[in-house]
């Protein structure tokens, strides 16, 4: 098949659709398939076009951001230029997936829209413009869709915006291969001086209101003995430094600042319990945790819609209470306390992600999807 896949974001951005994305295409360009990747040129120093991992990637000048949100409506033009069976939009930012249905109604090619998350904007007018956007060019976006996936049962039973338009339940993807067990971590580690036997937490992903990185932090008032690194850049980062100082904890939160999508799978390999401790319905799925479920680490996520699906409590990994460090601390500690169990957690982990998460199995089920539309297509047109 030839498929588009548009992102409003993509690497070098970091982010966990832009992770899926990613991974997604890389398998499905394994798999014979002719995989084009339409995004947003955020950085000008970024080529127009390039190949990645075996599929290529188109990037398109936006005419500006507002709100995170890229509006690039010469997203069109390349659309409407491009050979494509099937075109799979993953929403939000929402404009691109907005694009991506107009010139797919427009070519009578069959659309998907993965829908991540609801829209939140950090506005005093956020909650009215996501309204107004939600009845009207989001609801066009998803109603036209040939078919409407979200990543977890309970988003898709709770969201506004999606549960009407009877979507499939298809997890994001990790790949197993590249986060493993047996990768050595002991080189993040010296580079931190963290000394032998010094526990150490860790936090993936942007330093932004949502990730609740204030509340790890404060956490760390009340595990001593740790350390708290936290791995990802952000409007928040310096605002975070300043509270580390504030609270007494410098000493012990450390700032990895943006790493390498190559490094990556180290610095997860150092940790010993993953944290995340999100707070909004932004974060609708949590790859990062799975990233560290793969890595064979216990971890401990936000009891929140969407992020509380991945972990079985208890088993694989715990839920805290969101937006209250001192439970999350308690959590920290009851898994630091007991290392048989903790390992346990962090090997039946691991399984978990080879059972339900991997990238094969999330491919051949949105493989599925694609060929499902195609079908309807192909009988719709006679």
């Amino acid at each position: 098949m030839k498929i588009a896949q548009v992102s409003p974001w993509f690497s070098p951005h970091f982010g966990g659709v832009e992770s899926h994305v990613r991974t997604l295409s890389r398998e499905l360009a394994r798999r014979g398939h002719e995989v084009t990747v339409i995004t947003t040129r955020h950085d000008p120093a970024l080529p127009m076009e390039e190949t990645i991992d075996g599929f290529r990637v188109v990037r398109v000048r936006p005419r500006t951001i507002v709100f995170r949100t890229p509006i690039t409506p010469r997203m069109r033009g390349s659309l409407r230029d491009l050979a494509a069976d099937v075109i799979h939009a993953h929403s939000p930012p929402p404009l691109a997936s907005h694009y991506a249905g107009d010139v797919a109604t427009e070519r009578g090619i069959p659309y998907l829209v993965t829908y991540h998350c609801d829209v939140e904007l950090p506005s005093s007018l956020g909650s009215v413009v996501e309204s107004i956007y939600r009845r009207s060019l989001g609801a066009d976006t998803l109603r036209n869709a040939a078919q409407v996936i979200v990543t977890t049962r309970t988003y898709a039973a709770t969201s506004r915006a999606v549960w009407r338009y009877n979507p499939s339940v298809i997890p994001n993807a990790v790949d197993h291969l590249r986060f493993r067990p047996d990768v050595d971590g002991s080189r993040v580690r010296e580079s931190l001086h963290v000394p032998a036997g010094t526990p150490l937490l860790l936090l993936v992903g942007r330093i932004v209101p949502h990730k609740g990185v204030e509340h790890f932090i404060e956490a760390a008032r009340y595990v001593p003995e740790a350390r708290f690194v936290i791995a990802g850049g952000g409007s928040l980062l310096e605002p975070m430094r300043a509270l580390a100082e504030s609270m007494g904890v410098a000493d012990r939160v450390q700032f990895l600042g943006r790493v390498s999508d190559e490094q990556l799978p180290e610095v997860y390999a150092a940790c010993d319990v993953f944290v995340l401790p999100s707070v909004s319905r932004l974060e609708a799925f949590g790859i990062v945790a799975l990233e560290a479920m793969a890595t064979g680490k216990p971890v401990i996520v936000a009891d929140i819609p969407g992020v509380r699906e991945i972990i079985e409590d208890g088993r694989d990994g715990l839920l805290a209470d969101p937006v209250n460090p001192r439970d999350l601390a308690d959590k920290i500690r009851r898994l630091l306390a007991d290392p048989d169990a903790c390992h346990a957690m962090g090997s039946r982990a691991r399984e978990k992600v080879l059972e339900s998460f991997s990238i094969e199995q999330v491919t051949d089920r949105i493989e599925a999807v694609y060929r499902a539309v195609l079908d309807d297509a192909h009988i719709a047109t006679g």
